[in-house]
């Protein structure tokens, strides 16, 4: 039965309910909604939860963020990260909830985000290694500056990533992922990254290859 987060979300049990599940919980991108990445649901591995998470601020004429982009002539378009940082706690406390109000496996929690909703994801991981197990990152990157402080003491020897981007992303230039796995490497932290030749986008062959690389983790 669907339970109430701090977030609106979607939610599909696994195929099993009398055991604790592993999860996937879902961060979309910058404009979507929750209904976006939940899209994906019906042909991911059945035997998890999925929760797609419904980021805090409204935006015009729809869709939500997870934090403010702001384009300035001067200076380009750049990140809100103060409310960055609100919406990494925000999801650190829904992982919480989620484990306290559903039937999931503490141990079992994997973060899958497009865009924006992959920067949180990496932040939340690399913040607060101790809760999550995998990460699919999409079509984002690392922003070092919504990190709490004193990240690199974190224990991340159980920590997978993998991360793709769209080789011609119109969005976010590829060389920023392409700082992904380097970054993470130095970390100790194992990373498959991955580009395809599309934009700001999700190929057919990158849903299979991270649902492949999901399966065995």
């Amino acid at each position: 039965m669907k339970q109430t987060l701090s977030l609106e979300h979607n939610y599909k049990a696994a195929a099993n309910p009398s055991e604790a599940s592993p999860v996937i919980i879902m961060l979309h991108g910058y404009g979507s909604d929750e209904n976006d990445l939940f899209s994906f649901a019906s042909e991911l591995p059945e035997q998890y939860t999925i929760i797609s998470l419904k980021a805090p601020i409204p935006m015009q004429p729809y869709g939500n963020a997870w934090y403010n982009i702001y384009f300035d002539n001067a200076e380009g378009k750049f990140s809100d990260n103060e409310q960055a940082i609100e919406s990494r706690d925000l999801i650190s406390n829904c992982v919480d909830e989620v484990i306290e109000k559903y039937r999931v496996d503490a141990t079992q929690i994997t973060l899958l985000g497009f865009s924006q909703g992959t920067i949180l994801s990496l932040a939340v991981a690399l913040s607060y290694p101790q809760k999550i197990k995998n990460v699919i990152g999409l079509s984002g990157y690392v922003n070092e500056d919504i990190l709490i402080e004193d990240y690199t003491e974190n224990d991340f020897s159980k920590l997978n990533i993998y991360s793709s981007h769209g080789s011609v992303d119109q969005v976010i230039p590829v060389d920023w992922a392409r700082k992904t796995k380097p970054f993470l490497e130095k970390l100790n932290i194992k990373c498959a990254y991955s580009e395809f030749p599309v934009g700001h986008g999700v190929a057919p062959q990158n849903f299979y290859e991270f649902k492949d690389w999901l399966e065995k983790q």
